[in-house]
């Protein structure tokens, strides 16, 4: 696990299982994540995890890129995720991208097609040049075009990967109406299988570029076969789509006088 630094408070145990090349958090009140040593610019990131089971409501697992440690008023982020939803003993996914100190998310909420308490699942970003993409055991749920339409909402600057978890109360359940109920604590997220590959680079030297060693053979950066989805990947985010996905941003009139030039 040296990739990692752990971020936490003192109020919470984080477990390693070096053999397994597992970690599980336990949440107790606030929060609690780890962040990466390295910073990217574009990449590959993709972590298998298994959610706390029981009455979860307004517990946040999230798997995210971020720089708002080093541009506060104008940070990008990635963002995958995981809400205890509600009065329902079940999670929901959502998707999210923010750029350059944009306030107004882009988020996308889906509901799950197996349960996610019961073992690990893949969830996955691609971020390059081209397009970002979110994938769930490989399954891409989301696509975000980099086509000019909206460059100005495309994330640009190197970014930390950060898993955590928290107490989304406020946020995630309607204003706190379902808080998280920690009688049913605590909240385990066992996390492994973590990959991060990618363009490394030193944000604070200005002609950094990326190091030959962060790139596998098969770049993940801006290789020919991550330009674009196949055919077959088009096809299962259409069935995702179509099936799971209950809330989108570029249907929300209520949100936008004026929706977003990409919808």
């Amino acid at each position: 696990m040296s990739t990692w630094i752990t971020v936490t408070d003192p109020i919470y145990t984080e477990r390693y299982l070096e053999k397994g090349r597992q970690l599980e958090t336990t949440k107790r009140t606030l929060g609690s994540g780890l962040a990466s040593w390295n910073k990217y610019n574009y990449g590959f990131f993709s972590a298998a995890i298994k959610l706390p089971a029981g009455l979860t409501s307004g517990v946040v697992v999230a798997f995210y890129l971020s720089n708002a440690d080093m541009y506060p008023h104008s940070h990008d982020e990635i963002d995958i995720e995981l809400l205890g939803n509600d009065k329902r003993i079940d999670w929901v996914l959502q998707t999210n991208v923010y750029a350059n100190g944009v306030s107004t998310g882009r988020e996308e909420k889906f509901y799950f097609w197996f349960n996610p308490t019961l073992q690990h699942h893949y969830y996955s970003i691609l971020w390059n040049s081209h397009h970002i993409v979110f994938l769930v055991d490989n399954i891409p749920v989301r696509e975000f075009p980099n086509n000019g339409k909206f460059s100005a909402a495309y994330p640009s600057k190197p970014m930390s990967l950060y898993v955590t978890i928290w107490d989304g109360s406020q946020w995630a359940t309607h204003g706190g109406k379902y808080p998280v109920n920690y009688k049913y604590a605590p909240f385990v997220t066992s996390l492994t299988d973590v990959e991060m590959v990618g363009c490394i680079v030193n944000p604070k030297q200005p002609n950094s570029s990326c190091s030959s060693a962060s790139v596998s053979s098969i770049d993940p950066v801006e290789g020919p076969d991550f330009v674009k989805l196949s055919n077959q990947q088009v096809s299962a985010m259409v069935w995702a789509r179509r099936k799971l996905m209950f809330y989108s941003y570029c249907k929300d009139t209520s949100r936008f006088k004026v929706l977003p030039p990409e919808c």
